[in-house]
């Protein structure tokens, strides 16, 4: 796009460190390089509203810029930030000693994701800490695990949403290092690493890009979090530069698989090129340099196909899109909810449409939306929808961040993980659901500012108000013990129901990998609470009634693969099939 160097601060292989500001209002830049000696280097206008300059600083220097003679700031592009969100910036070698130059990818058709956020996954809340539990995911069926945002927010605590320093690893998690060893380690056990990304707003502590470069910001949109980046007005390319840059590094340097696009329907851009499909554009050009897959999905809840439609079907060329309707089609027959998003759904054929095309509001009129909603998914592949019972949204945004396990019964719970499992689609895990986890997932933050950490406690608790129950209060992000309470207790992996719930989702996997008839789009039909999958020479019985109920059978010869009912209670006579309530039950014909 420019002829300009990467952003914020390159370690060359002479020695020396390429430093590169955007700051296009700044009359004057200065580089002050804060050790071993405190010294100031002038930085000079390379175009564009540029500032460069290279000079020696070794890995580990702390440095800051200065605009304007006075106004001291942190890299908005750094690497590392040793002391917090306000501290000075640091230089890093990305030179690592890697040991997976033989790695291909997994094939998109083979995706089982584990969505884990990596403070609250092991005791440890470290990059490092994961690589112990690669074997026992791998061992489960996961071929892929995704990280929550991990770039540098305030504090230690947090969901990475509040994220201001895109380019660097939080230091509590381990930072650069840290990042690398764990997904080197996990392509050693076959295991792809997505990573979840934040490219719709900045969080609002620690946000320096605000004062150096203001054009990075619009209010011709607004988001949820606050204002929108502007993708197309004036000096937009260079907004462009600083984020797309940033996801080829993470997949360039940290030899990531691929990324999870948080929120696309905040990413606002009218222009002709829009940022997603330029986005798409160099990232397949750079997987193709690379030798190997490199994944965008979109967390897109409109239901709007056209970001994984190919380029030249007139698409933005993404890989794929989370389905939100598969879990809202999922969660509200099981719970009857009808708040929020919720609204309008919980019918079974609902959820029949959802298992045949994944969205269930592709051009139909949505109660929640009031309007006709999405569009028409059934030119896109199976593989190319993300499905999912449970995900950090879907618990985390309750007002006590209770999961699944919290409200349905262990029988209901395994239809569940069925439904989701051998549906055609690409699945996702939560951590901890695979066990049945008893732990919540909550809202956590860890600021710094009275007044925000006022402004989020108080509108956590107007936001939820309505949806406690007696005897409920909603979680204090600030409090460290909201932060403890999400923890995964590995120890129950072992226990009792917990293993068995856990051998079941092995067994799910399992047959998955065993059964690729279930990759096709299939057919369904409903019988009361009774959703009968169709693939050729495959029937998957899904009750989701409390009684038992009798499914007739094609005339042909059919064999029980699975039975979610513990102990199974299925029975079989070439005709019909009885199953019990709230189970699945899958059928392959053996002539």
């Amino acid at each position: 796009m420019f002829d300009l160097p990467l952003p914020g601060a390159v370690y060359r292989a002479d020695g020396t460190t390429a430093f590169t500001l955007w700051a296009p209002t700044a009359t004057t830049v200065e580089l002050i390089v804060l050790d071993p000696k405190p010294h100031v280097v002038a930085m000079q206008p390379i175009g564009y509203g540029c500032w460069h300059v290279v000079t020696a600083a070794p890995p580990g220097t702390c440095y800051r810029y200065r605009l304007d003679g006075s106004r001291e700031r942190p890299d908005p592009a750094s690497r590392c930030q040793p002391d917090g969100v306000h501290g000075p910036s640091a230089v890093v070698d990305h030179r690592f000693d890697w040991s997976d130059a033989a790695w291909r990818g997994v094939p998109l058709a083979d995706l089982v994701i584990y969505e884990l956020h990596v403070g609250t996954f092991t005791p440890e809340g470290t990059f490092e800490a994961i690589i112990p539990h690669l074997p026992m995911l791998r061992d489960l069926g996961i071929t892929a695990i995704e990280l929550m945002p991990v770039a540098h927010f305030p504090g230690t605590r947090n969901w990475g949403y509040d994220g201001v320093y895109l380019y660097a690893p939080h230091t509590a998690y381990g930072g650069v290092t840290g990042l690398k060893r764990l997904v080197d380690a996990a392509h050693a056990h076959g295991m792809a690493v997505l990573l979840d990304v934040v490219y719709n707003h900045f969080g609002p502590e620690g946000n320096y890009l605000w004062d150096i470069a203001p054009p990075a910001f619009t209010d011709r949109y607004r988001t949820p979090w606050g204002a929108a980046i502007n993708y197309d007005g004036a000096e937009s390319d260079l907004v462009r530069w600083l984020i797309i840059e940033n996801a080829l590094e993470w997949l360039r340097e940290y030899h990531l698989d691929g990324l999870r696009l948080d929120a696309t329907q905040a990413i606002f851009d009218v222009s002709p090129y829009h940022v997603l499909e330029e986005l798409a554009d160099r990232v397949r050009a750079q997987a193709l340099r690379l030798g190997r897959p490199a994944y965008l999905f979109a967390e897109h809840p409109l239901n709007d196909p056209r970001f994984a439609r190919p380029k030249e079907l007139g698409g933005y060329g993404l890989t794929g899109i989370w389905s939100d309707d598969f879990h809202h089609a999922l969660h509200t027959l099981f719970t009857g909810e009808q708040d929020g998003y919720y609204e309008g759904f919980g019918r079974i054929e609902q959820m029949a449409t959802a298992i045949e095309r994944s969205f269930v509001f592709a051009g139909e009129y949505s109660p929640h939306a009031r309007r006709r909603f999405g569009r028409d998914p059934s030119d896109l592949a199976v593989e190319q929808f993300v499905v999912f019972a449970q995900n950090h949204d879907q618990v985390g945004n309750r007002a006590v961040g209770d999961r699944l396990g919290a409200t349905l019964s262990e029988a209901q719970m395994r239809l569940a993980a069925a439904t989701v499992l051998l549906s055609p689609y690409t699945p996702l895990i939560f951590m901890g659901e695979e066990y049945n986890e008893p732990a919540p997932f909550q809202y956590f933050t860890d600021h710094s500012d009275p007044a925000l950490i006022t402004g989020v406690r108080e509108g956590r608790k107007r936001e939820f108000a309505y949806f406690l129950r007696p005897g409920q209060a909603v979680p204090d992000p600030q409090d460290p013990a909201t932060f403890m309470r999400s923890k995964l207790n590995h120890s129950l992996r072992t226990v009792g129901r917990h293993a068995a719930h856990q051998a079941f989702y092995r067994e799910l996997l399992r047959i998955r990998r065993e059964l690729p008839g279930l990759r096709q789009r299939p057919r369904t039909r409903v019988q009361g609470r009774v959703i009968v999958v169709e693939w050729p020479g495959i029937r998957l019985v899904l009750n989701f009634g409390p009684d038992p109920a009798l499914i007739e059978l094609p005339a042909q010869v059919w064999q029980i693969q699975l039975d979610s009912a513990d102990p199974p209670a299925a029975t079989l006579n070439q005709a019909s099939v009885v199953c019990a309530g709230h189970s699945a039950v899958l059928l392959v014909a053996t002539a």
